[in-house]
């Protein structure tokens, strides 16, 4: 079968824009004349009709990928369509408007709308322009001019005004305005949210921190600046269900990372503006702190408008529970006692002496001390900490701690040192043998003073009047004797009369050796007097 055209066919594209050719019967096809062969989706719609197409197209190349070359065949005021089989290539047509060869110069031409009934939509004057037309009224008249719209209207005419149109009109218009001043809003709102972030991390200082981080080696790995959205997700949004507890400077909630890790997050009642740099100084140390017995700061956020401090997450709660729980701690016994009690003196030793600047914790309580999933003791809430320089021995400073717990001569004086440590871990230290709480409630309603009354107690011989039941038949007298005139000594009024923590860790590590651990039905661990 061949197929041929003899014609020149460059004077009858207006009705016979031929591209492809097909064989069939014509008792299964349908022909639709000119407007199946302006139908660019025709061989779609045969190819399942007819057994033989025979179609063409440029090259093997998609429309994107012949864009690019100089030999790309679509002239002027024309477009590709890609020819959508498995071989690739392209073909060209006319844009709307334009008729004419889209391969050979001067390539597709402007169609004359307003000579063609079908096209010309004017009711009085029609303009030709490029690729359309424009409508227009006779002097006088007012309107569109155009035959689908509103025309044009006589002067002084019955013209009766179109009001679903103008109504429609008028809804959308104010729907648009509506959202737009929505869109506004927000994004208004999210400026200013993200200007008061910025504020709130210098006025924090950011800066200072970042400044630092940089000039510490290993310091970015250490420090992790966490922004507002990561906490606020990983708390859900600080739910009541996520606190862990309420300290005296703020509420620390349990918080759940993006891969999964448990931290605890601490969200400050307040900052001192005036204290910022001392701040920075203490998140930079604290983060460098690595020692087993202290809960590990993982970094901060300072987009809020107080600091939120991230720390490592530590799962059975607080020595004070354990201690003052009514339902009794099995597994404590006075190893694991003392052994909680060497574990929180060699860490408040490390921070006093071995830490890279000495530290002060400032608030040494039972609440303040974490047990982990084996009971392993874990020093936490540094925001009553101070750093003390090198070359100093104190810090002066306000007044601040827990009734109870905090040292008399530091209440007087005002200076910090780290002999104050030394007496709220005596007071803890006598409330872990005792099983007493540091206020004693009276039956006068008088409270009495834990450290009055163990230090009578010591003066008057009846120490183990005073010492919990189970530390009594667990513990021998000369060493139960040893614990209490350590605790004496770290309860002196005056500083420079106590030990240092290194010295109490010291002694605690050989007052453990009188008792030989061992493992109960709990596996936790117990003893026997040697």
């Amino acid at each position: 079968m061949k197929m041929v055209s003899p014609s020149n066919h460059t004077k009858v594209w207006s009705f016979n824009p031929c591209g492809y050719a097909f064989l069939g019967e014509a008792s299964r096809f349908h022909f639709r004349g000119l407007k199946d062969l302006n139908d660019t989706d025709f061989v779609e719609r045969i190819i399942d009709n007819v057994p033989i197409v025979l179609d063409w197209t440029i090259g093997n190349l998609t429309c994107v990928e012949a864009k690019k070359r100089k030999n790309y065949a679509c002239l002027v005021n024309s477009q590709c369509v890609d020819s959508h089989t498995d071989i690739g290539g392209y073909r060209c047509k006319c844009n709307p408007g334009y008729e004419g060869n889209p391969y050979i110069s001067p390539g597709c031409q402007d169609i004359d709308e307003c000579t063609d009934s079908s096209t010309n939509m004017c009711e009085h004057n029609c303009i030709n322009t490029h690729g359309n037309l424009t409508c227009s009224c006779l002097k006088g008249y007012t309107g569109d001019g155009k035959k689908n719209g509103l025309g044009c209207i006589a002067p002084n005419s019955n013209f009766e005004f179109p009001w679903i149109k103008f109504s429609i009109g008028m809804g959308v218009g104010f729907i648009s305005l509506v959202v737009g001043a929505i869109l506004l809003y927000f994004c208004i709102k999210k400026r200013k949210l993200i200007k008061s972030r910025e504020k709130f991390f210098q006025q924090n200082g950011g800066l200072l921190l970042k400044q630092q981080i940089s000039s510490i080696k290993g310091g970015v790995e250490a420090t992790k600046i966490f922004t507002v959205d990561e906490l606020k997700k990983a708390t859900n949004n600080y739910a009541s269900d996520r606190i862990l507890g309420h300290g005296g400077n703020g509420i620390v909630y349990k918080g759940i990372l993006p891969d999964k890790s448990i931290v605890a997050i601490k969200k400050s009642k307040y900052v001192d503006e005036n204290q910022v740099e001392q701040f920075i100084n203490e998140v930079i140390i604290l983060t460098q702190v690595n020692h087993r017995n202290v809960v590990r700061l993982f970094g901060c956020c300072l987009e809020a408008e107080v600091p939120l401090l991230v720390y490592e997450y530590v799962s059975h709660r607080t020595l004070f529970e354990h201690i003052h729980n009514q339902n009794g701690a099995p597994w404590l016994s006075l190893q694991n006692r003392l052994r909680i009690a060497s574990e929180t003196a060699s860490s408040l030793a490390y921070l006093h002496s071995s830490a890279s600047m000495p530290i002060i914790h400032r608030d040494v309580k039972s609440t303040n001390i974490l047990l982990d999933d084996v009971y392993t003791a874990k020093v936490a809430d540094f925001g009553a900490s101070r750093l003390v320089p090198l070359e100093q021995t104190h810090v002066a400073t306000l007044v601040q701690g827990t009734l109870g717990y905090l040292d008399p001569e530091y209440l007087h004086t005002g200076q910090l040192t780290d002999r104050s440590d030394v007496y709220s871990f005596g007071v803890v230290l006598a409330e872990l043998l005792t099983g007493m709480k540091p206020i004693l409630r009276g039956t006068s309603d008088e409270d009495k003073c834990l450290v009055e009354y163990f230090v009578s107690s010591m003066k008057n011989n009846s120490l183990f009047q005073i010492l919990d039941d189970r530390v009594v038949r667990e513990g021998g007298i000369e060493q139960l004797q040893e614990i209490g005139e350590l605790i004496k000594s770290c309860l002196h009024l005056h500083g420079e009369d106590r030990p240092t923590m290194k010295e109490v860790a010291m002694e605690l590590e050989s007052l453990r050796k009188f008792t030989s651990p061992w493992t109960n039905a709990h596996g936790h661990e117990d003893q026997n007097e040697v």
